[in-house]
């Protein structure tokens, strides 16, 4: 009976000095492969594979899409890619971002939930906001053990902390002890995969990322895992369903975008930032302009109609102030608010 020979760790903020400490201390005959997606800029080329088979034994490498799966080896999702798991290979996609990133930890998490269930060691280190919850929680679900780093210890504890509140974790340990744990349970035989079913939500979300459905199929499997509301995606501003009733709270869209609620709240509110920062540009150049037209009023001894268009303009400048108060005054809050909840 194979052990939990597929381990998927997340990290984000801080995660190349976490990985760096798991993979150095693994030993290079562990007989279990490892899968990594650690947040990262777009347009930055990335150097993780290297920096971890520097430090560590394993060989480690960004996979092309559809290369072979070996054990004792380290697979790093390139930039701007999600890595997925497949029975025996890797998908490398550029399906849609899931909270804000591509690659998505809840991704490869949930990929590797569906096709090997019991036998998925899910990891969440050190990382900024959530991602990597629901990703866990599919893990879970489908029989495999979860791990988190301990948040007091953690560089950013923000994802540990939502971790360890919406699934129930298997083991919450500092980082020098994750390896061993690593190396025992890799030796040790996993459920059988019959108890623990792939979910339709598991199933629908995994052929979401791989983009495997054309627009009427995505339209309607969304339709058949979640409720349809009023909300617009911050992405692509599609129609939004809630999915599930689970916490935490989360929503995806007809085209595949996904948002926790926390992120998808920040989302909003950076939308509605971007809106008033356009409407007060436009205002001031409403403002300007009614004071050039005065101007040219008194040129021609117009003195009543110059009148008018400086009360405009003056009014307006008023409003103006206002908004720019919402906007430095109103979001500042929001972010104190965001920032205690943390």
């Amino acid at each position: 009976m194979p052990g939990h020979d597929i381990i998927v760790i997340g990290a984000s903020a801080g995660g190349i000095k976490a990985l760096g400490v798991i993979v150095s201390v693994l030993p290079a005959d562990i007989n279990a492969t490892l899968f990594i997606v650690q947040h990262m800029a777009a347009d930055t080329p990335s150097i993780l594979p290297q920096i971890l088979a520097d430090v560590g034994s394993l060989p480690a490498s960004h996979p092309s899409d559809g290369e072979l799966i070996q054990t004792g080896r380290i697979y790093v999702a390139p930039p701007d890619y999600h890595l997925l798991v497949n029975q025996g290979s890797l998908r490398v996609v550029r399906g849609p971002q899931e909270n804000r990133f591509r690659p998505a930890i809840d991704a490869l998490f949930r990929s590797a939930a569906r096709t090997y269930g019991p036998r998925v060691v899910g990891v969440v280190l050190t990382g900024y906001l959530d991602d990597g919850t629901v990703g866990l929680q599919a893990v879970k679900k489908r029989g495999g053990v979860a791990i988190v780093q301990d948040p007091n210890e953690a560089e950013y504890s923000s994802m540990a902390k939502s971790a360890l509140r919406y699934v129930k974790v298997d083991r919450c340990l500092p980082l020098a002890e994750i390896p061993d744990l690593l190396v025992h349970l890799s030796k040790e035989p996993a459920a059988q995969e019959e108890a623990y079913p792939v979910t339709e939500e598991i199933e629908i979300e995994s052929k979401i990322a791989e983009q495997q459905m054309n627009t009427q199929e995505l339209l309607q499997n969304v339709e058949a895992i979640g409720t349809r509301t009023t909300y617009t995606c911050p992405e692509c501003n599609g129609s939004i369903w809630q999915i599930g009733k689970d916490e935490p709270l989360r929503f995806r869209c007809h085209t595949g975008h996904s948002f926790t609620a926390d992120v998808f709240l920040s989302e909003q509110t950076q939308n509605l930032e971007n809106a008033l920062w356009s409407a007060v540009r436009a205002m001031e150049e409403k403002v300007t302009f009614s004071r050039q037209m005065a101007e040219r009023m008194r040129n021609y001894n117009l003195e009543s109609a110059a009148a008018k268009h400086e009360d405009y303009a003056m009014n307006l400048d008023k409003e103006v102030s206002l908004i720019r108060g919402i906007i430095l005054n109103g979001f500042a809050t929001h972010r104190a608010i965001t920032a205690a909840e943390e």
